[in-house]
């Protein structure tokens, strides 16, 4: 950001002089709600008055009786630097000249209510001290950008007809450094590598566990106070849009899981910021989340409103985020959300919905579709609340997608059992296709099924280790056939075999295993099959998309059925058997005659199978089958996932052929 020119200076020592980055048009939006660009206004920045460099600060804190700037610029005292309010906007503001970038700093507020003092972090810090520590940062963000390319065709593509097949990440533990105590990868050092492996291995997107800056390392950032500040652990702003703009060079769009739903209670944070309750709602039943210990933020309040809104917009501008996954939804929604009854209080028509927090939630999507053309918003919302993946003037919350955690449970539960008792529980497979349609879904196999004691999604595989990579083969192959966006928590794709621990890197060494080599090469080839192919993802929401064949091989333990591009002119056949029982003359029915070429078998021999199949080509014959008239009579591979696509007989899908 460059310096910024003023006239008029106050040379009394250490007065703040009449000064201001904001307009009357700023305070009014402000305490409306409808400011959404306080970044530039609140917070610390460089400035340049009567000839003489230093920084301004503004911080709403309306209950304050007065406020100082405290730091490593006079030794903490605080007194020597105080802020004037501005009229009956409640914030306090001014500039402090000789103050340079790099610099520490803190509010030092005394509030009008019972004498309280306290010493607070810039809640609009855009850098702060490495924790354990709590201070800001006075920082620039100025950064020259080399992802143009990236940031103009972003806004061309439809993001539900495109390919998104994200790769969930935490930033703490996808590699460290070992021979340096086993220390962070930083923001430069994963920027050297995460790219290319995320090309390599066909992914179109990355998504980053909150990487605002949090006080307890293991909340994986969803315990959040710095909504403005990226983590100081993994290095500094301009490391972590270095990290973006080498993703985006290499075509990787970047998501950010946020959180709005909630922050903690630490005493430097938003809590209670100037004596009274700002940030979060005032009445426990509202403002105090039970599961989490934290604090709710008040979304009937028009400055809070002002603060998130603007915190979603500033990553999507100053770091060209491409979008957010919005964590807890479910949890802001409802009143009583995890509430017994008489710890809640209804809405003013009697019911259980947080209007105020809807409201919210639709102005925040309709906001960033509205300035940021291209970029996508998911919601991580686990009940049936209707339409939150539709248009807010059609009556929804205005989200482009949401996770299917039924999806998820119904799937894990399944796959977790022996396959001898699968037929029993079919329905959990065919379920879905009732409502997969009602939301633009994203198929999640997260972080949250790693952790707690739940082990590593190969440990849920029933069987010998032939059997658990056989079995986890399928689970992705079978994931990637459904109508719906994928996303797999790092680590899956190699075969962890331990549970996630956030304190150590994945466990690459384990490639140096032929199985977990064969699955990582697995899921590469279905990434790139996925990605090349518009029948596998162009009508991923549409249910001209998904046709059954066979939904009902219950003894068998199969599935059958079609995917279908946008004019259908693609077909793609997914074949799946649950059972480490080959099926030889397995008959398929078929709309059309010809060659059917098996595109993608994950039992190959390369991805550690049997390599079992129908000899990579088979021709329809005119036998009826399942309301077809042609069918193939094939060799389906035990525990195992088949594609097959209609083509001349002298076209053959092979690795080396596929783009991304």
């Amino acid at each position: 950001m460059p310096d910024q020119d003023h006239t008029t200076f106050n040379q009394k020592k250490n007065k703040s002089p009449d000064i201001s980055l904001l307009s009357e048009d700023d305070l009014f939006l402000f305490n409306e709600g409808s400011h959404f660009c306080l970044y530039d206004k609140l917070g610390a920045h460089p400035m340049k008055v009567d000839g003489q460099n230093g920084f301004y600060f503004a911080v709403w804190a309306p209950n304050a009786q007065a406020v100082f700037v405290t730091g490593s610029f006079n030794d903490w005292y605080t007194t020597q630097h105080p802020l004037t309010p501005r009229s009956d906007s409640g914030i306090w503001e001014g500039f402090i000249p000789g103050i340079k970038s790099g610099t520490l700093y803190k509010y030092h507020i005394r509030s009008t209510q019972k004498e309280y003092q306290v010493d607070k972090t810039d809640p609009f810090a855009f850098f702060t001290e490495l924790s354990p520590q709590t201070a800001s940062v006075t920082w620039d963000l100025a950064h020259e950008w080399s992802d143009d390319t990236w940031m103009e065709n972003r806004s061309n593509v439809n993001v539900r007809s495109a390919p998104m097949a994200a790769y969930e990440m935490h930033l703490g533990s996808w590699i460290r450094i070992p021979e340096e105590n086993n220390r962070f990868a930083t923001y430069r050092e994963l920027a050297e590598k995460l790219p290319d492996y995320l090309l390599k291995m066909g992914f179109t997107h990355v998504e980053f566990l909150p990487v605002m800056e949090h006080p307890f390392y293991g909340s994986w950032g969803y315990q959040c106070l710095g909504y403005f500040a990226p983590s100081s652990r993994f290095g500094t702003p301009q490391d972590f849009m270095v990290l973006v703009d080498r993703l985006h060079q290499k075509g990787i769009g970047v998501i950010l899981d946020w959180v709005p739903s909630h922050f903690p209670s630490d005493e430097h944070g938003l809590g209670y910021f100037d004596g009274t309750h700002l940030f979060e709602h005032e009445d426990p039943r509202k403002g105090f989340h039970p599961d989490w210990k934290s604090l709710i933020f008040n979304y009937g309040r028009n400055e809070v409103l002002s603060y998130l809104i603007s915190s979603a917009m500033f990553w999507l501008e100053k770091y060209h985020i491409d979008g957010f996954r919005v964590d807890a939804v479910a949890s802001m929604l409802y009143l009583d959300y995890s509430r017994k009854a008489g710890e809640w209080e209804p809405n003013i028509y009697g019911g259980r919905e947080n209007l105020e927090a809807v409201a919210f939630l639709k102005r925040f999507n309709g906001e960033i579709h509205e300035n940021f053309p291209g970029a996508v918003t998911i919601a991580e919302e686990s009940t049936d609340w209707p339409m939150v993946s539709r248009p807010v003037h059609l009556g929804g919350l205005g989200f482009d997608m949401k996770w299917d955690m039924g999806w998820m449970h119904d799937t894990l539960a399944y796959m977790s059992m022996d396959p001898v008792h699968r037929s029993f529980h079919h329905d959990k497979l065919t379920f879905r296709m009732i409502y997969a349609f009602n939301e633009n879904y994203v198929l999640p196999l997260s972080h949250d099924e790693v952790v707690h004691g739940k082990g590593s999604l190969l440990g849920k595989m029933p069987g010998d280790e032939w059997q658990k990579f056989a079995g986890l083969r399928l689970l992705f192959g079978y994931m990637y056939a459904q109508p719906a966006k994928k996303l797999i928590f790092m680590g899956g794709e190699i075969g962890q075999s331990r549970e996630w621990n956030h304190d150590s890197s994945l466990d690459w060494h384990l490639l140096e295993n032929s199985f977990n080599k064969g699955l990582q090469r697995w899921i590469e080839d279905l990434n790139q099959f996925y990605r090349r192919t518009p029948a596998m993802h162009a009508n991923d929401f549409s249910r001209q998309g998904f046709q059954w064949i066979d939904c009902n091989d219950v003894q068998q333990s199969t599935l059958t059925f079609l995917r279908k591009d946008r004019d259908e002119k693609e077909t793609i056949i997914a074949v799946c058997n649950f059972t480490p029982i080959p099926r030889p003359n397995y008959r398929v029915g078929v709309l059309a005659d010809g060659f059917w070429k098996e595109c993608l078998n994950s039992d190959a021999k390369e991805y550690g199978g049997s390599n079992q199949g129908s000899l990579g080509q088979i021709e329809a014959s005119p036998v009826p089958a399942h309301g077809f008239p042609f069918s193939l009579n094939l060799v389906l591979p035990p525990l195992a996932v088949v594609f097959l696509q209609k083509t001349a007989p002298e076209i053959v899908y092979t690795k080396q052929n596929a783009t991304l």
